[in-house]
């Protein structure tokens, strides 16, 4: 089975300031996270938090070890997060299977062995993961939709309408880490995270998708007093550090995955940057 990896080092924020649009995209864009029957991740050095994408076409595909990790299982010394985004299909974990339906989650902890993705019966899988090293073993769970903290934030006046689904955070499942969700702009909304904001106790990920392929979101990143932008197609993920806000508008309204890792568990911990504040 193939796994294809890449490492991300961190960068220091004056560094940052010097980048053109390629070392950018270089640093900070993953471009590719699928490819059929293969594992597609980056090991990034921030918080060691690994990006990734399945998508399990003729077979099943396993979550298997690659060199960095020095592992004998990928999940040796980690935990992941996964969550759907193709149509219904199943992961098997240690043989017992979880059906997972569009957006539903799934959390493994640290020390199974066996993790395999399955093809969809009716259209294509598409399963992205994040996976941050775990100190303690916490159950397998599975989240359904129903069974997230939704909020529902902004308005169609300020085109953020948004629903923000709190699928892996510790007041649904226990983590070490770990924390993703799936946000949804509204139509004719296309802001996500405003006001924007940064977090010093851990860094976070973005991964969009159902962006229609002709369409693109613009995101923003850096530090509050000198923001960078780049364009982002559908299926494709930003690494962004913690001294980074995380923000973006599209052309379209979209949906994003947001998987953080790091040492703090509290959502609000945050230090908002006014909008006006910008640069």
């Amino acid at each position: 089975m193939p796994l294809h990896h890449t490492t991300r080092h961190a960068i220091h924020p004056q560094d940052f300031k010097g980048y053109g649009t390629q070392k950018l995209r270089e640093h900070f864009l993953i471009e590719e996270l699928f490819q059929p029957d293969a594992i597609e991740l980056v090991y990034t050095l921030y918080d060691r938090l690994i990006v990734g994408g399945v998508h399990p076409v003729n077979g099943p595909v396993a979550l298997e070890t690659f060199p960095t990790l020095r592992s004998d299982y990928f999940l040796d010394r980690r935990e992941i997060g996964i969550i759907n985004v193709g149509q219904e299909a199943a992961v098997t974990v240690e043989g017992e299977q979880y059906v997972l339906a569009p957006k539903e989650a799934l959390y493994i902890g640290k020390g199974v062995k066996e993790v395999v993705f399955h093809p969809a019966a009716n259209g294509p899988a598409y399963f992205y993961f994040n996976s941050a090293p775990a100190h303690h073993a916490y159950p397998t769970k599975q989240v359904r939709l129903a069974e997230a903290e939704t909020v529902e934030l902004g308005s169609l006046e300020t085109a953020n309408h948004r629903t923000i689904r709190k699928v892996l955070i510790n007041s649904v499942v226990e983590t070490c880490q770990l924390q993703m969700g799936v946000t949804e702009l509204k139509p004719g909304s296309v802001w996500n995270t405003m006001p924007a904001h940064t977090h010093d106790r851990r860094m976070e990920a973005y991964f969009y998708f159902e962006l229609p392929e002709d369409q693109a979101v613009c995101h923003f990143m850096g530090e509050p007093d000198e923001t960078r932008h780049l364009w982002v197609k559908n299926r494709q993920a930003i690494i962004s550090p913690p001294w980074s806000i995380h923000s973006g508008a599209g052309t379209s309204n979209y949906t994003f995955i947001w998987g953080m890792a790091g040492e703090n568990l509290d959502y609000n911990d945050m230090d908002k940057v006014a909008t006006t504040d910008l640069k």
